[in-house]
């Protein structure tokens, strides 16, 4: 075991993985906080949390320029309603403190790397498609056809309940939604073509936000189209799952390639999202399986990539009690005080826990996500 997580931390990993079995437990956005401080005074210059990469870039704003509030990016630059949770606040507060005073080069960096979805909903494809047109109008040149509001229609339409749970009431694989990709497409590639003078008359950050309002929106009209598809209910939510994880893996390789020449970078999000191996979900009767954002990445970025999966005694939060002896989380327990690190492998063969309950959005271990983990943060209590 070890309370270091730069034991952790091989020479050519520069992306971190830390991952948390609910969200509904704060000791781990707390512990998250401490160790992201012990990795910056080692070099880590950016964290990329469970949140949407559009609405981030107003928190990471705050956190480089001091740009707005921390009240406001707190309500309007987290998704999920985790700008509520006080261990973000913490962060987000502790990331500008440390960038005040500093030169541009040494501040430290924020992202979203989710897409602009939620559990049961995902928006209209208006303002981003609105953000890029704008900015594609500083250059002179004759652009593509950006006449998208007929297709758009009533933003309602999109972001219904409905439009995500019944197919028959989704716009996402109608005439106008086809339409909107082909234009949301045209509208990258005219971005990639008019780079040299979009950059010279506004920005390099500039022209790479437009770009991050483009691909979110592409991706966003696939969740729509996924969400419009009249087949077997377990498929169609499978597919979504896989879509959703499928645009998180796109955001953190290009977070990464923005960040490379700054420093690793430290990523937290449900184990689902960051483990190796294929995560396992029970919607009602529908036991739905896919590979999430980690495995996508893993396999591109090899040993680059590290996974700590995170783990839970007991939790008042929740109300999840001491965990029986012979399951995973039982042994580490008998072994761990407070909360320690303990390289996977040395984690004996157990049964995975059953005492858990959906409403406390709990995954407990298993030995598929031990395999394809290169550790574990257990936290005795929370």
């Amino acid at each position: 075991m070890s309370q270091d997580i730069r034991d952790f931390v091989s020479p050519s990993c520069d992306l971190l993985a830390l991952g948390e079995p609910t969200h509904q437990e704060p000791a781990f956005a707390r512990l998250r906080n401490d160790l992201f401080a012990e990795l910056v005074a080692h070099g880590f210059r950016s964290v990329a949390l469970e949140t949407d990469r559009v609405a981030a870039l107003a928190v990471d704003d705050y956190v480089r320029e001091g740009i707005g509030t921390l009240d406001t990016v707190l309500r309007e630059g987290f998704s999920h309603g985790f700008g509520e949770l006080d261990g973000n606040r913490r962060l987000i507060a502790w990331m500008r403190a440390y960038n005040d005073g500093r030169a541009p080069e040494e501040r430290l960096t924020f992202h979203g790397f989710d897409a602009p979805l939620e559990t049961m909903s995902a928006p209209s494809p208006r303002p981003y498609l609105e953000h890029a047109a704008a900015y594609l109008r500083h250059s002179p040149a004759p652009g593509p056809d950006l006449d998208f509001a007929p297709l758009v229609g009533d933003d309602e339409r999109w972001s219904r309940t409905e439009a995500v749970l019944d197919p028959a009431r989704s716009v996402g694989d109608s005439a106008d939604a086809a339409r909107l990709r082909v234009i949301a497409d045209d509208m990258l590639a005219a971005l990639h073509e008019r780079a040299p003078g979009l950059i010279a008359a506004t920005s390099r950050d500039a022209w790479t936000r437009a770009g991050i309002h483009l691909t979110a929106v592409i991706g966003l009209l696939r969740y729509h189209r996924e969400a419009a598809q009249r087949i077997e209910e377990g498929t169609r939510v499978t597919r979504l799952c896989v879509t959703r994880d499928m645009l998180m893996a796109r955001n953190l390789l290009d977070i990464r390639r923005a960040e490379a020449r700054h420093g690793p970078t430290l990523v937290f999000s449900h184990n689902l999202h960051l483990q190796r191996n294929p995560g396992t979900l029970r919607m009602g009767d529908t036991e739905v399986n896919w590979y999430g954002a980690g495995a996508v990445v893993a396999s591109l970025e090899g040993e680059r990539y590290t996974f700590v999966a995170g783990s839970l005694g007991r939790s008042e939060a929740i109300a999840l009690g001491e965990p029986d002896p012979d399951t995973y989380e039982g042994g580490l327990q008998r072994r761990v005080a407070t909360w320690a690190l303990t390289p996977a492998a040395a984690i004996p063969a157990a049964r995975t826990r059953t005492d858990t309950t959906p409403p406390q959005g709990y995954f407990p271990l298993d030995q598929a996500t031990l395999d394809g983990a290169d550790a574990v943060l257990h936290i005795a209590a929370g």
